[in-house]
């Protein structure tokens, strides 16, 4: 099973701009400041009650820019090379150097406020909420710069589990080791994406998230030991982050070992046990491979009760197999009727119509 199928991951990545040139002597920028202005509603429709950060979020590097005021409104200004000019603010995050540097080539210097946002998104940012985004990417300075209204929604227990509170303590130098080594795995460079992830956690210990992702850029390299003992690391790191159990389970799923699959989805599901289908799936398959009948039936049913969306199509599957098992070949003929209605085109749909044949002639022959 694919390790990212059951959870919400925001990847960050930035680009480093290639050039390093010096500005042409003597060219002068043709475009103006740029003010933007919105609102943040709360999900019903409120003004929020408290100040909200606005965030500018640049190639995946955010930045402070203002906050709200009494009434939810907002405004900042962008000058050339994408400067913020809010140096009174105190949430104001220092300059991306990044964003300074110069293209080589005049559009950059003759239409500097533009070439900046061109990749640029707005977001809300209050603790315990999470907000829509903004594109502010510009064709011309003549775009409206009206950015409407930012919702801030709550965010769900599942969603709190797949961020580590410790990217919020991590130092500059890791936080810039683990926005590469994020770069690096978009491209699948899993060499250079470990190396910079071991810079990450060597200048922050602590650095769950990028233990987490140290386990899978080793994983994309084949290491699986070194997988698995990143992944350790993160839990040591952060136990109420869910992503590196989820990476434990499949790798030890992979691997049918099954008593660390049932300990790591049995952590899962004590961590969580309302919003991870997926993890009783686990929990239900290792269980029957372990010869636990009652516990891998439970888990079955517990997954199959959350799965209101049919995401997991299989535990209507592992279901009918543990009730054929049990001799239930009524409802083990319903469980794969389910699965097939859910899953058509499986690799085994085949074989499964062929025993659900069989199932069913059993379910009306009486008993002896």
């Amino acid at each position: 099973m694919d390790i990212r199928t059951s959870s919400i991951a925001a990847m960050l990545f930035i680009f480093e701009l290639g050039a390093s040139a010096q500005p042409t002597p003597g060219v002068r920028s043709s475009e103006p400041a740029i003010f933007f202005s919105g609102e943040v509603v709360m999900e019903d429709g409120s003004k929020p009650t408290d100040p909200v950060v606005i965030q500018r979020v640049c190639k995946g590097v955010a930045q402070d820019e203002t906050r709200t005021d009494s009434k939810g409104q907002f405004s900042f200004k962008i000058t050339a090379g994408g400067n913020s000019d809010n140096q009174g603010d105190s949430a104001q995050a220092n300059p991306d150097k990044e964003m300074n540097r110069p293209w080589g080539n005049s559009t950059f210097y003759s239409n500097p406020v533009t070439t900046a946002l061109r990749d640029c998104e707005v977001q809300a940012v209050l603790a315990g909420y999470w907000s829509d985004r903004v594109s502010i990417a510009l064709k011309n300075t003549l775009d409206t710069t009206r950015l409407g209204t930012l919702t801030l929604h709550p965010v769900t227990r599942a969603q709190a589990l797949t961020v580590s509170v410790t990217t919020l303590a991590a130092p500059p130098n890791a936080k810039k080791a683990y926005d590469k080594g994020m770069l690096a795995m978009r491209e699948k460079r899993w060499d250079a994406a470990s190396a910079e992830f071991k810079k990450a956690v060597g200048a922050y210990p602590k650095f769950a998230a990028a233990w987490f992702e140290l386990g899978l850029s080793q994983q994309g390299r084949n290491d699986l030991a070194a997988a698995a003992e990143a992944w350790k690391k993160a839990l040591e790191s952060d136990p109420k982050y869910v992503m590196p159990y989820e990476g434990l389970v499949t790798l030890a799923e992979r691997q049918q070992n099954w008593a660390e699959v049932e300990k790591y989805s049995g952590d899962w599901i004590q961590l969580d046990p309302e919003d991870f289908a997926v993890a009783y799936l686990y929990n239900a398959v290792a269980s029957a491979r372990l010869d636990k009948v009652d516990q891998a039936e439970a888990s079955a049913r517990h997954g199959l009760n959350l799965d209101k969306d049919h995401r997991f199509p299989r535990l209507n599957y592992v279901l009918g197999l543990i009730l054929m098992q049990k001799h239930e070949y009524g409802e083990s003929a319903k469980c794969l009727r389910a699965y097939l209605e859910q899953a058509p085109n499986a690799k085994d749909a085949a074989i499964i119509r062929e025993e659900l044949t069989k199932l069913e002639a059993a379910a009306i022959t009486p008993q002896r």
